[in-house]
């Protein structure tokens, strides 16, 4: 779908002049082969959630290398980071870097590939604000545990994310099936369900009696959840296993467990849609005589884009490098995926594009994507969006009304889901969910 916007018709205040866009491009392609190689260390040298200290290490030293102040093991998080580049008074700018892989598939997910797009974005946006006198700050966030953990979740709740104004990120991604270049859509809500089950063992031949099933309570709670889904709305889904179903055939289970993901279109939905579930597990020990205990993790909210940075973004791509994003952020457009990055989005405005590196069917999450995200093409593409994003800031760093627009549309999204929330308090196992 095409956007048009003031960056495409040229209007009066644009302020990412081609002269402008030249000094990112430029800064960019400059840095592109010590990128590539940090994207290719990080690549050859998957560690998983919260235990990136390699990475962590490996990329500090690079951004103090570039010249950039850097606070290690910030927030209190041993391997979250944050680099920042200020030249004088004015508004702040916010980026994110992902590097963490997932077990046995490493960078299937390309992290690498998000996190030299936050370095190159603020290079390219240091780049244009020395060469260009632009006032206000840029900071770039080292992210960890998003694929599980919820890293983005804590850095908020330990504030972060404090002052910075707007962010974005990319993510890429694998053949869109509609014929374009990048994709910028919503995303689920998220919480888990840590399910155990406590029973009595006893022999199951001799003394049967004698026993409390804990196998019967996971599965009475596993057909009470799926029996309900027929009167689930759309776009609420519940999906869930037996992690541990007992020991030994000839033993009553004394103890089981279960995991549940829930997902819904918005936190405030996703509430209510638990609140709907919670129940099962506690008829299912109270059916068998058995005893519960539930874990719920903290909230991973739905990814709300604020509008003028997707459009934003979408135009600079198209009018840059020819390249076409889909935009779709209705209800209908909603991704089936979720990331801590929503969370983000309650937090301020935020934009989060996918960008596709490869033509052919291979998904995220798996070892074909991991090997496509190494690949010199996929590194070109990176770059682009690099360019793009660094853009935006630009944009939002320079025109005053195109700013408050932005905040102007974040208020109006963050109304539609009732209001404002403190997103500090979207913590695991919440009273009124237990």
């Amino acid at each position: 779908m095409r956007i048009e916007s003031e960056s495409v018709t040229g209007t009066a205040g644009f302020p990412a002049t081609p002269a402008i866009r030249a000094t990112i491009r430029a800064a960019i392609v400059a840095a592109a082969d010590k990128l590539t190689a940090v994207s290719t260390w990080l690549h050859d040298n998957p560690e998983i959630s919260f235990q990136e200290f390699k990475a962590h290490d490996k990329l500090t030293t690079f951004l103090e290398s570039e010249g950039f102040s850097v606070d290690r093991h910030y927030a209190g998080l041993e391997t979250a980071w944050k680099a920042t580049f200020t030249r004088g008074t004015g508004p702040t700018f916010g980026l994110n870097s992902e590097y963490d892989a997932l077990p046995g598939v490493g960078h299937a997910c390309g992290h690498n590939l998000i996190c030299v797009a936050g370095i190159a974005s603020l290079i390219g946006l240091r780049a244009a604000m020395i060469a260009h006198d632009i006032k206000g700050t840029v900071v770039l966030l080292g992210t960890p545990a998003e694929e599980s953990g919820d890293g983005k979740v804590r850095l908020l709740e330990r504030g972060a994310y404090d002052g910075i104004e707007a962010c974005m990120m990319a993510h890429p991604a694998g053949e869109s099936g509609k014929g374009v270049d990048g994709l910028i859509r919503p995303c689920l809500a998220v919480r888990s369900i840590g399910v155990e089950f406590f029973g009595k063992p006893a022999h199951a031949a001799n003394a049967p009696y004698q026993g409390v099933n804990a196998l019967d309570a996971a599965n009475i709670a596993y057909m009470s959840i799926s029996s309900m889904r027929q009167q689930l709305r759309q776009g609420e889904m519940v999906h869930g296993i037996i992690t541990h179903g007992g020991d030994a055939p000839n033993v009553i289970p004394k103890y089981t467990a279960m995991e549940y993901y829930c997902r819904c279109g918005d936190a405030d939905r996703l509430d209510k849609l638990i609140a709907k579930i919670v129940p099962s597990f506690h008829a299912a020990a109270l059916a068998t005589g058995c005893e519960v205990k539930l874990d719920i993790s903290g909230l991973c909210a739905d990814l709300r884009h604020a509008a003028p940075l997707a459009e934003e973004y979408a135009n600079v791509m198209e009018s840059e490098f020819g390249q076409h994003i889909d935009v779709d952020l209705t209800e209908a457009g909603r991704r089936m995926g979720s990331t801590d990055f929503g969370n983000v989005t309650y937090a301020m405005p935020g934009c989060h594009p996918h960008f596709v590196i490869t033509e052919l069917p291979p998904k995220v999450h798996t070892a074909e994507f991991a090997a496509i995200a190494a690949t010199a093409p996929a590194h070109e593409q990176t770059y682009r969006v690099a360019s793009g994003m660094a853009t935006v800031g630009v944009r939002f760093l320079t025109d005053k009304a195109f700013a408050e627009r932005t905040k102007k549309a974040w208020r109006e999204s963050m109304d539609e889901v009732g209001g404002l929330v403190d997103v500090a308090k979207w913590g695991a196992n919440p009273a009124h969910l237990q």
